[in-house]
């Protein structure tokens, strides 16, 4: 990836922030040859503010940081493309994006549950449930998959709803952990599905 910061008479090239998770564009923000070189060590979103005249760490006063999922140009290697797990509110006002939106989808939640199992396999907590099931492995979460699926099948058979829709939850829940340790994303597996829908 070579950025051409050679086309702007200041070495400024727009980037535009969009949730990883959700597809929402953010934000949009300057960045030049240092900021982007920062961005690309700390692994958090920094621009070039034109209104400071320096380098600025989206979050270094508000703890409200753009964590890089992604970075790609665009066909004239003038414009980024950024993707991000945004912690916390992205706009100065306290607004899910700079163009006062919210930042949710149809699938808001399950991407909400995403960003916590992704979080917790980033930064484990003492007694999270879900960092256990990270700790025995790859082999010990696909075995629980597999044996809340057959649940799930179980309580399909019988009449009664409410353990159906949990167990069905459960087995969710497990597949998101399974999806999560190898690293693929809720997304990239309704692609799969919009592919098929075609």
């Amino acid at each position: 990836m070579t950025p051409d910061f050679s086309k702007d008479i200041n070495g400024l090239l727009p980037a535009i922030i969009q949730d990883a998770q959700t597809g929402n564009v953010l934000m949009l923000g300057y960045m030049n040859n240092e900021s982007f070189a920062k961005t690309k060590e700390t692994n958090k979103v920094t621009f070039f503010s034109r209104s400071k005249n320096r380098l600025w760490t989206k979050g270094e006063e508000s703890g409200n940081f753009l964590d890089v999922v992604d970075i790609k140009l665009d066909c004239d290697n003038d414009t980024f493309l950024i993707k991000v797990n945004p912690v916390g509110a992205v706009c100065h006002t306290g607004s899910d994006t700079c163009w006062n939106e919210k930042n949710e989808t149809v699938f808001s939640f399950l991407h909400a549950l995403e960003s916590v199992i992704a979080d917790r396999k980033l930064h484990p907590k003492e007694g999270s449930y879900t960092n256990i099931l990270f700790n025995k492995g790859i082999n010990k979460i696909a075995q629980k998959v597999g044996e809340e699926a057959v649940e799930v099948v179980i309580e399909a058979k019988d009449n009664n709803d409410d353990l159906f829709k949990n167990e069905t939850a459960d087995l969710l829940f497990h597949l998101m952990v399974l999806l999560r340790e190898k690293n693929i994303s809720f997304n990239e597996i309704l692609d799969v599905l919009k592919h098929r829908h075609k």
